[in-house]
């Protein structure tokens, strides 16, 4: 019988965006598990990844009295089902599942570590954080940083000193080239979503939330539309006004600016991608984004901040801008640059898809992971 292995994050919605195709083709290997909270989707990826999922109620925010719940709801399913391997991806699965995973004496015990939420908190908040990573890394037989600037800051915050080395050039499940691209299909969605604008177009995508970046974002581009009337801004995301607000006045300037148009949410961001000139992601903080890789195989010239995970996509100058984070001088000066500049961006452009392409392939990366748990015994 094959080894069991349990693939876990804290919602259904990660299992099912973040390891989407990995999952199936890792079942050709193993009796795969998929395991999150589930409030809806788990059905759907049980479905199209071929493979079992197990529903364990979890929650993003910290509440000890149903964190200990979730412990010992994983604790009895891990001593139930026996796991060979359990691989953990998101903070309060990771932790959690390292922790239950440590208890049952699981033999293989693996942290992805990606985005580090303590990196943008002070205080009380800041030390209780780094102290579920300390814990989680200290359960775990094996950490594995999404990129190097997760490894040096696991290892600058004296997070863990554990051996670490990031799957092939990173990321957690590589991109679907054939998939982003600029098909017949796209362009015609492209052309719906411009309606015959020539506006020289910037899209961000992503949560709707200061951590991303969005008040500068919003506030750099109310400026520029005073330099230049033929500019666009195309937000794509959600608000969670509940977690990480962007201040009032910037949904004031979203709401009054006609130059910037709010999509919300959208289940494919392909035509988004291809009506636009330039993507930005002025981020305070992320592990390694997937967002930026999708642009870059859309063949968008980008602008990003200078923190883990963009600043080893984009190479400054070749296939984008890099500007310091929480700088929205800079970040107006970038978009400055690139909008009076359009053989700059041109050359960007063409660029930015064949980066992507040599170093993030999914199939490579897929077969790395596969590689990667063959070595474990």
């Amino acid at each position: 019988m094959p080894q069991k292995l349990i693939r876990m994050t804290t919602i259904d919605g990660s299992l099912d965006g973040l390891l989407k195709g990995q999952l199936r083709f890792l079942a050709k290997h193993f009796e795969v598990i998929g395991v999150a909270n589930d409030s809806g989707r788990l059905e759907k990826v049980a479905q199209r990844e071929g493979i079992r999922t197990i529903g364990v109620p979890m929650h993003r925010e910290i509440s000890l009295w149903a964190d200990c719940k979730s412990l010992w709801n994983l604790i009895k399913l891990f001593r139930k089902e026996r796991p060979h391997i359990v691989h953990v991806n998101t903070p309060k699965a990771s932790l959690l599942g390292m922790v239950a995973a440590w208890v049952c004496r699981v033999p293989h015990r693996i942290y992805y570590v990606t985005g580090l939420r303590f990196e943008t908190t002070h205080g009380i908040l800041r030390f209780i954080l780094k102290t579920m990573e300390r814990i989680t890394c200290l359960c775990a037989n094996k950490v594995i940083p999404e990129g190097d600037g997760v490894k040096a800051t696991l290892l600058r915050e004296n997070i863990t000193r554990k051996p670490m080395q990031k799957i092939l050039n990173g990321n957690i499940n590589g991109i679907d080239l054939q998939h982003f691209d600029r098909t017949e299909e796209v362009m015609q969605a492209a052309e719906n979503i411009r309606q015959g604008s020539k506006d020289f177009t910037f899209i961000f995508i992503g949560r709707m939330v200061r951590d991303k970046g969005i008040n500068e974002l919003v506030s750099a581009f109310d400026r520029l539309t005073e330099q230049y009337s033929d500019v666009k801004l195309l937000l794509v995301g959600k608000f969670e006004d509940e977690l990480d607000p962007v201040l009032p006045q910037t949904k004031e300037r979203i709401e009054n600016n006609p130059k910037i148009e709010f999509v919300g949410y959208q289940s494919d961001v392909r035509p988004f991608l291809a009506a636009s000139d330039v993507a930005v992601l002025p981020s305070y903080r992320e592990g390694f984004p997937n967002v930026i890789i999708q642009a870059g195989a859309m063949g968008l010239a980008q602008i990003v901040t200078d923190i883990n995970g963009c600043n080893e996509v984009v190479i400054n100058g070749r296939n984008g801008l890099i500007i310091p984070k929480q700088d929205e001088q800079a970040l107006y000066n970038a978009m400055l640059q690139l909008v009076g500049d359009r053989a700059l961006t041109s050359q960007m452009t063409t660029e930015a898809r064949e980066l992507i392409a040599s170093r993030y392939d999914q199939q490579d990366l897929w077969q790395a992971v596969l590689e990667m748990y063959q070595q474990l015994d």
